[in-house]
């Protein structure tokens, strides 16, 4: 069974690691090695979990927690899905997403929107088995990682 909860306080350590294992495995490939080694020396998922505290729904899978969500600035966007690998393709993504597509509902969006480094194929076809449809693809300035990635947005109704 798969609980979807706030994060709490005493657990941003573990957080930040199931982050950085997921990362890892979908976007460390994509970068090159100088911000790859920053990134792992740095951990930004730390920083990020204490700013957004209870903002973070974590899924639980057996009582283990297996990924974390987020909508950073509480509008129609989905920011964040990062799922430990070794919990992979047992249903925490999607249900992150829909608990994720609640909120947004619930603030008045009638649409969810996520993006995707287009060469995360997992993740861009698990958005799409939800319904999420391609808008746009480009190339932008990933801020956090400072390179140019391949991106693409999609949206969905709710």
């Amino acid at each position: 069974m798969i609980v979807i909860r706030p994060a709490l306080p005493d657990e941003v350590d573990t957080l930040a690691d199931i982050g950085l294992a997921a990362w890892r495995k979908g976007i460390k490939p994509l970068v090159p090695a100088e911000i790859a080694l920053a990134i792992e020396e740095d951990n930004p998922f730390v920083p990020f979990l204490r700013q957004m505290g209870p903002g973070i729904l974590v899924a639980e899978i057996g009582g283990q927690d297996a990924g974390i969500g987020a909508c950073e600035h509480a509008d129609d966007t989905i920011s964040d899905i990062w799922v430990a690998p070794v919990f992979e393709g047992r249903g925490a993504g999607s249900a992150l997403i829909k608990a994720l597509e609640t909120q947004i509902f619930d603030r008045g969006y009638s649409e969810a929107r996520i993006e995707v480094a287009a060469a995360n194929e997992r993740a861009l076809e698990l958005y799409q088995r939800l319904g999420y449809r391609p808008l746009w693809r480009k190339v932008v300035l990933d801020p956090v990682l400072r390179t140019d990635l391949a991106k693409i947005g999609l949206a969905r109704r709710l």
